[in-house]
């Protein structure tokens, strides 16, 4: 990941690993603002031969964490890879972009960090509401009895027009 980081233009910023398991200051303001902002996100996973996994997923940030949840959308009958890859492998990356025709607002923030299933059930609540408000196609469907991905970043980079 470090030439990824390094090939990137100067008006980047890159945030070095911090310890602690609830993180709040990986990400600068503006990043904070810029994945806020954004309704999708792409994840990125891998398994334990390190063989990558992208899916596209809902989630929201909060209070310095992200969260995605697995939903009643029709799956495959098995275990899903993304949940399979994570015990695994936690490690995990999301990117957050924005494209626009005028080449002058193209913008990502890419965030890594550690990922694991919610078991705190006052946790999981929080942040089943969030999403729920982010996304009104949940108020509908039982994520309760379902799993919920937390992720705690330990990096962030951007690129662009943030």
């Amino acid at each position: 990941m470090r030439r990824l980081v390094d090939s990137v233009s100067p008006s980047r910023s890159f945030h070095p690993p911090c310890q602690g398991s609830l993180v709040t200051d990986v990400l600068s303001p503006p990043e904070e603002d810029f994945v806020r902002a954004q309704r999708v996100a792409r994840m990125a996973t891998a398994d334990a031969h390190g063989l990558p996994f992208v899916v596209p997923v809902c989630f929201v940030y909060l209070n310095g964490r992200l969260y995605t949840a697995v939903d009643e959308k029709p799956k495959s009958g098995k275990r899903l890879k993304r949940l399979r890859n994570i015990e695994a492998n936690p490690q995990v990356a999301f990117v957050f972009d924005r494209y626009d025709d005028d080449w002058e607002r193209l913008a990502w923030v890419l965030v890594q960090g550690h990922a694991s299933l919610v078991t705190d059930k006052r946790e999981k609540a929080q942040a089943l509401a969030a999403l729920r408000s982010k996304y009104e196609q949940y108020d509908s469907m039982a994520l309760e009895r379902l799993p919920l991905i937390r992720v705690d970043p330990e990096h962030a980079a951007n690129w662009g027009a943030l």
